[in-house]
């Protein structure tokens, strides 16, 4: 009989790792705490694949920039001032991880990471897992000569990482896409970037993982774990008082992975960074690309003829509440790069939230515990859970199963911390 492995989590990481477990022969069992039809983090965000975005959270400006905004509620990056210790914690790890040395060895790993991400969902996209994948790349927008000599240098530095990025004029820029006009400085074009339909993405890989046979227990939420000594996990506890016995274990609950990991004694410092999505189902006019409002940090989203907008970080814990001053603030941004589109454009638009898992220096966890030797961690991935989700799937499959990864995770470890 094949070896048992019990997922936790039903978001993109834990359903790409699903999907490749189970071609390599695992019998599979995903637990979710929520029920079949859901909305989490993986299925109304920005749906971008982003080899661009190969500079981690965690960089230098970064501290000084989130300073200066926290003062703002509806700014793109928002700490909400509360008494917590972990938040304090996360907060000092992040400044110290801010260094231009942490970006030199983190940016080539990411680059790797998501290139590779890039060609398994090209592999992923068949006429029966139709997603919407558009190859045309993205258009990061300065509305500003300042940010456009800003970003002109992140071009620069991907140039020198391999990473095809051209800065453009406003007149190139608009060349570049008709379909739309924009009021901008310039603009960086990355053609390697893509863009995809999160909530089809996340409705195929879970036809996909259920014809391959993996078992699903749904609204299953998980309590505790049982443990065989100090070295291996025998089950996960679940709240209705049901145990699921697996030979191994993968810990992948995005923002509540750090509240599971801590029943077992290990820490994965993590902080929820609420997101919003405004999705315009028939929008006046709409870009063909892609894009990325860089003064404003949102992302732009063409979709099934619907135009989403996605943006902001809110560091506010496991808060699910809707804050309007900071939608407000991405419906406020929108008009300043597309004069054509207005405030009255999202009146009756419901606004989407989303909590995204940060870790303090903007990198992912994957790997195997060293305290568990049945147990792997894989979340963390904070805006680029979508974008890396297939290769986190494909390498935590590998680790599970012995294989050597193509890849050094030494960063990513999840001890690294501990």
């Amino acid at each position: 009989m094949s070896r048992h492995v019990a997922i936790v989590g039903g978001g993109v990481i834990g359903l790409c790792t699903a999907l490749y477990c189970a071609r390599r022969g695992w019998r599979v069992t995903l637990v979710e705490r929520y029920g079949e039809s859901r909305d989490g983090c993986s299925f109304q965000n920005a749906g971008m694949v982003v080899p661009s975005h190969f500079v981690p959270l965690a960089a230098p400006g970064m501290v000084a920039l989130g300073l200066k905004w926290m003062w703002n509620p509806a700014s793109p990056f928002y700490i909400k001032p509360r008494a917590s210790w972990c938040l304090l914690d996360w907060a000092l790890k992040f400044w110290r991880a801010a260094s231009a040395e942490h970006v030199r060895r983190a940016a080539p790993l990411l680059r790797d990471l998501s290139l590779a991400s890039r060609d398994c969902f090209e592999e992923l996209s068949t006429p029966d897992n139709d997603f919407g994948l558009v190859k045309r790349g993205m258009l990061l927008l300065c509305k500003t000569r300042h940010a456009l000599e800003d970003e002109s240098k992140t071009a620069e530095h991907a140039r020198s990482l391999g990473i095809p990025a051209e800065v453009l004029d406003a007149k190139q820029t608009a060349a570049l896409d008709p379909g739309v006009r924009m009021d901008v400085a310039g603009s960086v074009y990355f053609p390697q970037d893509c863009h995809l339909a999160p909530d089809r993405l996340m409705a195929g890989l879970q036809r996909r993982v259920a014809q391959a046979g993996a078992r699903f227990a749904w609204g299953s939420e998980v309590t505790g774990w049982r443990v065989d000594g100090e070295k291996r996990i025998r089950a996960i506890k679940l709240s209705n008082e049901l145990e699921i016995e697996a030979d191994e274990f993968i810990l992948c609950a995005g923002s509540w992975s750090p509240l599971l990991a801590r029943s077992l004694h290990l820490r994965i410092p993590m902080q929820a960074g609420k997101g919003y999505s405004l999705t315009l189902p028939r929008p006046r006019q709409s870009p063909q690309i892609c894009a990325i409002l860089a003064e404003a940090r949102i992302a732009v989203n063409p979709m099934d003829g619907a135009l989403r907008f996605g943006g902001t970080m809110e560091i506010a814990g496991l808060n699910e509440d809707i804050n309007p001053i900071r939608v407000r603030g991405i419906i406020d941004a929108v008009p300043r790069y597309y004069p054509d589109l207005g405030p009255a454009d999202f009146d009756g638009v419901l606004p989407w939230h989303g909590l995204r898992p940060c870790s303090p220096d903007g990198l992912p966890y994957l790997g195997r515990s060293a305290r568990f030797s049945n147990l792997v961690i894989a979340t963390g991935h904070a805006m680029m859970g979508i974008s890396l989700g297939p290769i986190t799937g494909r390498l935590a499959a590998e680790i599970l199963s012995g294989e050597r990864p193509g890849f050094d995770l030494s960063l990513l470890s999840p001890d690294r911390y501990q």
